[in-house]
């Protein structure tokens, strides 16, 4: 008895000393946290001084602003000195000249320029794309503040050196270029997203003057006949062209880089997703690798990774090394998410179902695409601790009083450095959870905003694109039944000639048509081989 007594006293001591280490180790971590949550408070504000500060020196020059609006301007741009001399004072007058930035003719024509050479800088650094390096794509609008901490938080990124960087812009700024051509940590690709709002301001995609005001009424809308009378969308609303495009974009950057890049040809790696508005944690390539290796043993049906979260609070110390897997849910998932080109393959053969659906929302339309059209869903590896984290402030769905706050950044920041002190980043190994019980994903009735069929007609012939494929004006495309795009000449179509030593033989496969009045040529193949040859004959060829 009394031995069994004994026991029972020495367990419970054992159970006790168990708990109280237990809490020691839970207070210690968090007395560890709090202390570096008033350090941090105490050293660092939201300022731009203090945001510099968390920066290597060496990175001060992506954060500080060199406007070409603000190298001369008026008065400014003559500058007058004076100088002594044995006969009297003479004056020199030195001119410096004033920035004007470039019209819509222009911004066309260097759109074109650089899609055309689809020029890699920074190749001769670092080297050729290899088949199995990280691709990154960022989708940049007009943010540059946000875009800058995004282009620092990659410098500091291990391995950056192996990717390639593209950024793909819908809206032409000097003051971007400038910053996206600083970039020398990595390869780096520039491309322009070419039937864009800014380039077509007066015209679809743009607004065209005769569009239907997006709350008249179907019955008014046909009376008046203006354009798309027949199709407004869901909720009886028509086409708002600034929110359309960002779903346009999209769907032409992925096809971009996977069909038509002359430097992705061969490319079998990861394409991670990005925005302007992202930041990365400097072991991001790290997890992402990691997570890609575990794939066949953690996740074989996985065919999306995903490193970005919606979280309110960050705890790395419970979830660094930890992640989950779901099917992939376009509101949770569409984050610093990245697959290969398996899987666009079999997106973009359910182009149909993304671009017919109506929701302006390109990650909306995505999840209807793997509710509704692919055979093999898709399924996410999602880290439960971020390394990519949102901190744009104002975007197409929010829109703050202040959307150059620095309270999001300056938290990221300090998430991260907590993260680094503690050694929670690059984790040695990958835990799998069992995630929460999560309700079974409903067909859902899509947000609208794309009824219009010219935005369905615009968003399936460009999946239909593929590598030396010419620019053309997007206001006449016309897809006939054979499948052949039909393209006007109403402005000067180009061959897409220069692609270094990736040059082809143009054997003048067109014949000239006619369409509503206006010269229109007809595209076929030259050959069905990897060396497709698409000739183009136009105007200039006459």
């Amino acid at each position: 008895m009394g031995r069994k007594r004994n026991n029972f006293y020495m367990r419970s001591l054992f159970l006790l000393a168990l708990c109280i280490f237990g809490l020691l180790q839970y207070h210690n971590f968090n007395y560890l946290d709090s202390r570096d949550n008033v350090l941090g408070d105490a050293v660092t504000n939201d300022s731009d001084d203090a945001i510099l500060a968390m920066v290597p020196a060496t990175l001060h020059k992506y954060l500080t602003p060199h406007s070409r609006n603000h190298t001369a301007s008026g008065a400014g741009a003559a500058l007058l000195l004076n100088a002594s001399s044995p006969g009297g004072v003479t004056a020199t007058t030195l001119s410096f000249d004033v920035y004007h930035p470039p019209n819509i003719t222009e911004i066309k024509r260097q759109i074109v320029r650089y899609n055309d050479m689809q020029l890699v800088l920074n190749e001769d650094t670092f080297g050729p794309l290899q088949n199995d390096s990280v691709i990154i794509v960022v989708q940049v609008h007009t943010r540059i503040t946000y875009l800058r901490h995004l282009i620092v938080s990659l410098a500091q990124a291990q391995d950056i050196s192996k990717v390639l960087l593209v950024f793909s812009h819908d809206y032409y700024d000097d003051d971007i270029n400038d910053l996206v051509q600083q970039i020398d940590f990595c390869k780096v690709l520039q491309i322009f997203y070419p039937y864009s709002i800014q380039t077509h301001a007066n015209e679809f995609p743009g607004v065209d003057p005769n569009d239907c005001p997006r709350n008249i009424k179907k019955e008014q809308a046909l009376l008046s006949n203006c354009n798309n009378a027949m199709h407004p969308d869901l909720y009886g609303h028509y086409r708002e062209a600034k929110f359309t495009q960002t779903k346009h974009h999209w769907i032409w950057k992925a096809n971009r880089v996977f069909n038509e890049l002359e430097v992705t040809r061969f490319h079998t790696g990861l394409v991670l997703f990005l925005e302007e508005d992202h930041y990365v944690a400097e072991d991001f390539l790290y997890l992402l690798a990691m997570m890609q290796q575990r794939t066949k043993d953690l996740c074989p049906q996985c065919n999306v990774l995903s490193l970005g979260t919606y979280l309110k609070t960050f705890n790395y110390y419970t979830y660094h090394s930890k992640v989950e897997v779901m099917p992939w849910v376009s509101s949770k998932h569409n984050m610093g998410f990245a697959f290969n080109r398996t899987t666009w393959t079999n997106i973009r053969k359910c182009a149909r179902h993304f671009c017919t659906y109506d929701d302006y929302n390109w990650d909306w339309s995505l999840q209807h695409v793997s509710q509704q059209c692919l055979q093999r869903k898709l399924h996410a590896m999602i880290v439960k601790g971020p390394r990519v984290f949102h901190i744009g402030e104002c975007g197409v769905h929010h829109k703050n009083k202040n959307c150059e706050s620095n309270q999001v950044i300056s938290k990221v920041q300090h998430v991260l450095r907590i993260a680094r002190n503690s050694h929670q980043l690059f984790p040695r190994s990958l835990t799998l959870t069992v995630p929460s019980l999560m309700k079974k994903s409903k067909l859902r009735k899509g947000n609208g905003g794309w009824g219009d069929l010219r935005d369905h007609e615009l968003c399936l012939n460009m999946t239909l694109s593929n590598r030396l494929r010419p620019a053309f004006k997007i206001g006449r495309v016309r897809v006939p039944s054979d499948g052949k795009a039909i393209l006007t000449t109403e402005e000067p179509l180009r061959l897409l000639a220069t692609y270094k030593e990736y040059i082809y033989s143009y054997p003048r496969l067109c014949r000239n048509r006619l369409v509503n009045g206006h010269d229109v040529v007809r595209v076929r193949e030259a050959s069905k081989s990897h060396k497709l040859v698409i000739a183009l004959c136009t105007q200039m060829n006459k």
